[in-house]
């Protein structure tokens, strides 16, 4: 790709450009950036497959899977948290977190002018830790190009699907087609109020006031318990990344450690002798990992490597006994000068 990302191409095989205007709703969606809604980039016609194909360029989201392997398929995807049971119902709480997320994403687009018109057990995929997202948004809108058919009606029919789809998640006997009679019934007796009044909302027939808004004032209450859980994870988040930071740092000093220590092309430089500002850089190299405990064994602790170079990159004013390999000479030195011989080899 131009800038050097990598993204899903999605074919159609076989597809005729009929009407140029097929294309037209291509601008919109790659308007529409949400982060429950794999973006769509890109649409064009290629014949590199022998054939007249449509290319649909979008983001691309490794490990992913969707909401059918997850919780529809005979054999679902091996886990780290184990494989799932066939039969188990899905617990409430995540079922929730879907929904909203999904609403999320409706209210995004039909706040576009657009409509999903892919909610599919199949098309709804699972990025990260219950992170839901819309994919193949926007195919349909290229290879059925209905103009007669209004947008309005596009939408009610996401409400109708986005029902469905919540159906098949709390009852594994539900087929697609059928009445939902029985379902609905099934949701009513193992679930709340709350998420059967929403069942009802979505698969009820269009009406003037139903829209993704009215969706909205039903699980007002679901929507802050999933706010919730998203401070609470990017709390984790945070405390890991801040983990990662000091390794960061870590790194870097020991990478500067590495640059400096046994340059043999200077050692004709006085600044690198021995006697030099250099030499405490030697000695604090084999204090930091080349110890040697009473017994003459090396000493492999990583929390001392650990406690001295963080004290270093901070430059702490405590005083360390640097002894030479021979024990004929020691220098007794702080963090600080450390510190300041490692910043004066790069000036």
């Amino acid at each position: 790709s131009l800038d050097g990302n990598v993204y899903t191409l999605r074919r159609i095989e076989g597809f005729k450009l009929v009407n140029d205007a097929a294309f037209g709703a291509i601008t919109a969606w790659r308007r529409m950036r949400h982060p429950n809604v794999v973006s769509l980039h890109e649409a064009f016609t290629t014949k590199a497959f022998n054939d007249s194909s449509l290319i649909l360029v979008y983001d691309f989201h490794p490990d992913s899977t969707t909401i059918w392997e997850e919780h529809m398929a005979v054999d679902p995807p091996v886990r780290s948290m184990g494989r799932r049971r066939l039969g188990m119902p899905i617990r409430e709480r995540m079922l929730w977190s879907y929904i909203v997320q999904i609403a999320n994403a409706l209210k995004a687009i039909h706040s576009s002018g657009l409509a999903a018109r892919s909610l599919d057990p199949s098309k709804v995929m699972i990025t990260g830790k219950n992170r839901i997202r819309l994919n193949g948004c926007g195919t349909l809108d290229v290879i059925s190009n209905e103009a007669k058919i209004p947008m309005s009606t596009h939408q009610q029919e996401d409400l109708v699907s986005f029902g469905k789809l919540v159906i098949s998640l709390a009852c594994e006997f539900y087929v697609p087609g059928q009445h939902p009679a029985a379902p609905v019934n099934h949701i009513a007796l193992n679930y709340s109020s709350d998420l059967h009044n929403v069942v009802l909302f979505l698969i009820s027939k269009p009406q003037p006031n139903k829209s993704i808004d009215e969706l909205y004032r039903l699980m007002g209450p679901r929507m802050l318990n999933e706010l919730d859980a998203m401070h609470s994870y990017v709390d984790v988040l945070e405390s890991e990344l801040g983990g990662e930071i000091e390794n960061g740092r870590i790194a870097r000093l020991l990478s500067k450690l590495g640059f400096i220590n046994e340059r043999a092309e200077f050692d004709s430089d006085p600044r690198w002798s021995d006697t030099g500002d250099r030499y405490i850089l030697k000695l604090f190299r084999d204090y930091v990992f080349h110890s040697v405990g009473i017994d003459g064994n090396p000493v492999l602790d990583l929390s001392h490597v650990l406690t001295c170079l963080n004290k270093l990159d901070v430059g702490l004013d405590e005083r360390i006994m640097l002894v030479s390999r021979d024990d004929q000479s020691c220098l007794v030195v702080s963090y600080r000068e450390i510190k300041t011989c490692v910043e004066a080899a790069f000036s």
